[in-house]
């Protein structure tokens, strides 16, 4: 049975009294007024009717009182007088047939009757002397007096009938009231258990669930509720019970699959070479591998991780930003079983929602031997730049004492090639120039000369020596300076190198009569932003983030060059404490800046 069957049904009595209730009120009520009104009309009526007789007895009498003046006249008034009252006798007579008041008509019918032939007597002998009219008068009154009388007593019993019939309502009016507050009073007792045991009937399942879902809220899964009934309740319960056991599958599996996890985790952190540590928010270690185990150990982490792990840790727990360098110069040197070791730092931001943990994940690469290569590298080229500077340099200056012509004239043929061999020559003393520049600066034994600049005046000089470029490319140099800027720290002569890098690669990819800006404004945490803007074509985004990688060229250029410029100029903003980046869209031109402290 559905619960709203079962709860109509519990309900069915109480509807059944309250319409029994009021059925009997209704008709108790009914009955009532049709009494009292009929009682009323008929009260009314005879209260009528006995004044009308009251008034016609008189009539009559007043008519037989003007006899000695006019025998006609009065005979023909007390006639109809006499009609008149024998009429509402005929009618109060038939209308009280069967009740107390006929035999008080009847009394009344027969003092007429008396009165009537007392009038008659007195009509027919209108004509005696005074002495037997006042005897005729006496008679008169005295059944005159007679039948007022019982009218008066018709009344009287009237008054009594109306005042039982008054009691007899106030009597049933009370009776139902007593019986409706009665009933009222079963109502609400039968309404109080009715509401108790459908309270029950539906508080005992909910309390139950209720109970239940608290239970599996707090993870005991295995709690279930009663669900016998058939209807919603029921329906209800069972469909809670299928959603706990559905609930404790999936823990269970879910269990299993952490479980499977957790083993497949620290099989592999186990068999990880680079140390790893699972640092909590508050810097606690979760979790370390057994070779963070092992350099945990080293006098390099006695006070917890060194500065040069702990300050960019504290940075990606404090925004969860990672932490993932790529220079090997950035690698951090350590100590482990004696032997020294370099590891390039990961730090990873980790967040849960689900279990509410925030930490990073420190993952130590060792770059040991990809460090000392290179290194090796470094100096390889550097070694090699410096011998090859040496026989390049005295063939450069044979070739220039051959065009000289001090040693014999030239052919036109032999001035082509040697002018050739001089270019060549050249060339390649720029950029071994460049590879020992870029050497010094990437060992750190180019120190730097930095000395206070103001930042207009250096970008007037800039540009300046950048014109004759632009000139002969056609293009216009616009510069663009913050008048709040003051001063910059820089070495003057390693600067005017990235500047002038920037602007001789604007001047060949701008297109002639195109506009370059050379540029310089504030920027955040009291840096310095200078940039070199071009309408040229662009950059592809796969060849923005490697235009500063030694040797890359942007496919399909043309421009010559051995690809070094950018990376010299990358160096060099570095070591003065700042970052340099490139923003292009193909079509739309150029954007290389860099930051320096202010």
């Amino acid at each position: 049975m559905k619960l709203r069957t079962r709860i109509a049904v519990g309900l069915l009595p109480l509807l059944l009294l309250f319409l029994a209730l009021g059925g009997w009120a209704a008709l108790a009520n009914r009955q009532l007024a049709r009494e009292l009104s009929g009682e009323l009309e008929t009260t009314y009526r005879a209260l009528q009717a006995n004044e009308s007789l009251r008034l016609a007895a008189t009539q009559m009498s007043v008519a037989a009182a003007a006899a000695p003046r006019d025998v006609l006249a009065a005979r023909r008034n007390y006639d109809a007088q006499r009609a008149a009252l024998q009429r509402l006798l005929m009618d109060e007579l038939q209308r009280a047939a069967g009740t107390p008041r006929v035999k008080f008509l009847e009394r009344v019918d027969g003092k007429f009757l008396e009165l009537a032939d007392v009038i008659e007597a007195s009509l027919n002998s209108s004509g005696g002397g005074s002495g037997g009219a006042l005897a005729a008068l006496r008679r008169e009154e005295t059944a005159l007096y007679a039948l007022l009388r019982s009218i008066d007593e018709l009344a009287a019993a009237d008054r009594l009938s109306a005042q039982a019939t008054a009691a007899r309502a106030q009597h049933l009016a009370e009776l139902t009231t007593r019986i409706v507050l009665g009933g009222l009073a079963v109502l609400c007792v039968v309404a109080l258990v009715l509401a108790w045991r459908l309270t029950g009937l539906l508080a005992r399942p909910i309390e139950a669930l209720t109970a239940a879902a608290a239970a599996v809220g707090e993870g005991q899964l295995d709690r279930e509720v009663p669900a016998a009934s058939r209807d919603e309740l029921g329906q209800l319960g069972r469909a809670f019970n299928a959603m706990a056991a559905k609930l404790r599958a999936y823990r269970d599996a879910t269990l299993a699959k952490v479980l499977r996890t957790q083993r497949t985790m620290e099989a592999t952190l186990t068999s990880t070479p680079d140390p790893v540590f699972v640092v909590a928010r508050d810097g606690a270690h979760e979790v370390r591998n057994p070779a963070a185990e092992a350099l945990a150990r080293s006098a390099d982490f006695a006070a917890g991780f060194p500065p040069a792990l702990a300050e960019p840790l504290q940075r990606v727990l404090a925004t969860g930003d990672h932490y993932l360098p790529t220079d090997y110069r950035q690698a951090v040197t350590l100590t482990v079983a004696r032997e020294v070791r370099h590891f390039l730092p990961r730090i990873l931001a980790i967040g849960d929602k689900l279990t509410e943990f925030k930490g990073a994940a420190v993952i130590l690469q060792d770059v040991t031997k990809f460090r000392l290569l290179d290194d090796a590298k470094t100096n390889l080229v550097g070694t090699v730049s410096h011998e090859l500077k040496t026989p390049l340099t005295s063939l450069r200056m044979a070739v220039y004492l051959l065009l000289e012509q001090n040693v014999g004239a030239l052919a036109p043929r032999q001035r082509d090639l040697l002018e050739t061999a001089r270019d060549d020559t050249d060339r390649l003393l720029r950029i071994l120039d460049d590879l020992l520049d870029l050497t010094r600066l990437e060992s750190g034994t180019a120190a730097l000369s930095k000395r206070p600049k103001r930042v207009a005046e250096l970008l007037a000089e800039m540009a300046r020596e950048a014109q004759p470029h632009f000139i002969t490319g056609g293009q216009r140099l616009d510069v663009q300076c913050d008048p709040g800027l003051g001063d910059v720290s820089v070495d003057a002569e390693r600067i005017r190198h990235v500047f002038l890098n920037l602007l001789t690669n604007a001047a060949k990819y701008a297109p002639a009569g195109s506009t370059v800006t050379l540029y310089a404004a504030p920027a955040p945490l009291g840096f310095v932003r200078f940039g070199v803007c071009d309408e040229g074509p662009g950059i592809p985004a796969e060849s923005a983030a490697r235009v500063f990688d030694r040797f890359y060229r942007v496919p399909g250029t043309t421009a010559h060059g051995a690809g070094l410029g950018l990376a010299i100029a990358r160096e060099i903003v570095v070591a003065h404490g700042g970052s340099i980046a490139c923003q292009s869209e193909l079509g739309r031109g150029s954007d290389f800046h860099f930051l320096l402290p202010g």
